[in-house]
């Protein structure tokens, strides 16, 4: 069986803490994870890739885990990150290699294309369309699921509560950080496909739930074993969510950020976007969130899986499969014959 290995990286600026997996000489592919998870999440896919012979490898992201924690909002904007990241690369990789992100770290690998396209010879994305990493807007939104008089913010309505209630949330998160995992860690459900995501009224009931609770929930241990569940409450109880929730206090540091990118190097970039079908959140199937990237991405496939937005834990064999299926079609990025 593929060994995980636990490792640190640090520079004068930042240390970060990741996992690894494979030999160290392999073809390096880069596993970044969003809110609010850990490198962890990566674990299906990080066994997989060692042992076909690349060298996987999963950082905590800043305020995440094992990796330096900051106290100021601007501190997680994703210029910050995305240097990191370079560092991370400076450090373990030489030339080109693949970058794979989900949730957050979707726009975290979108960036590094846009602005150190020499670091990226492909770029897989999982839920999270070209877009976010240019901040906020509500351009996209599918109206006839979120009307405008109604849910003028659509299902990002919770990302304005953050802006303007980012202590409340805060707060209410730390309160309960198993139950938060409880919550948001589930599979995706068939029968909510077409139905609006519960995001949209996340204002109007003060907090994700009304009044800010969090229901009483089992662990669904088809995203989550039990140990693993503690991984993640033990991280979250120790370095709280002002880091995490903080990602989203960015969007007009990430838009100025964005605007100096370059979207040429999409022209010809190899990209993998795989849908996961049951997100209410990120859904990309039936609507329009999606078209920008078609649009600039011209060397794009796209996949969809029966998902919901926990796919890489959910679907890990398959979102696995897929990214190697496409490496094989669509990339000349293989581990050598030994």
């Amino acid at each position: 069986m593929t060994h995980i290995s636990e490792h640190y990286f640090e520079t004068e600026r930042h240390r970060s803490f990741y996992l690894a997996a494979g030999p160290e000489d392999g073809p390096k592919i880069f596993f970044l994870h969003g809110w609010p998870e850990l490198s962890l999440s990566w674990r299906h896919q990080l066994k997989v890739f060692g042992g076909l012979g690349f060298r996987a490898i999963a950082p905590d992201m800043r305020g995440y885990g094992k990796s330096c924690v900051y106290t100021q909002h601007s501190d997680y904007a994703l210029r910050e990150v995305v240097e990191d990241m370079r560092e991370l690369h400076a450090g373990l990789a030489a030339g080109p290699v693949l970058w794979v992100g989900h949730d957050w770290g979707s726009p975290v690998v979108w960036s590094i294309a846009k602005h150190s396209p020499e670091l990226v010879c492909g770029l897989v994305s999982l839920c999270v369309p070209m877009g976010l990493e240019e901040g906020l807007s509500t351009k996209l939104i599918n109206r006839k699921l979120y009307p405008k008089k109604e849910f003028p913010a659509g299902q990002w309505d919770y990302m304005l509560f953050y802006l303007e209630s980012f202590d409340v949330a805060t707060e209410q998160m730390e309160s309960n950080p198993g139950g938060l995992i409880k919550m948001m860690f589930r599979k995706g459900d068939r029968s909510s496909k077409g139905t609006r995501s519960p995001t949209a009224s996340t204002r109007a009931n003060g907090g994700w739930f009304i009044d800010g609770g969090f229901p009483d929930l089992p662990l669904d241990e088809d995203v989550l074993s039990s140990e693993e569940f503690l991984v993640y409450e033990e991280s979250l109880k120790q370095n709280g969510f002002f880091g995490p929730n903080s990602w989203y206090m960015n969007h007009e540091l990430n838009r100025e950020f964005s605007r100096e990118g370059n979207d040429q190097v999409f022209l010809d970039l190899p990209v993998l976007f795989i849908h996961a079908e049951y997100d209410l959140v990120c859904e990309t199937v039936d609507s329009e969130l999606a078209n920008p990237m078609r649009e600039k991405c011209k060397n794009l496939t796209e996949e969809v899986l029966h998902a919901g937005h926990w796919i890489a834990q959910e679907k890990g064999a398959e979102v696995s499969a897929a990214i190697a299926e496409w490496l094989v079609m669509k990339m000349d990025y293989w581990p050598a014959p030994k």
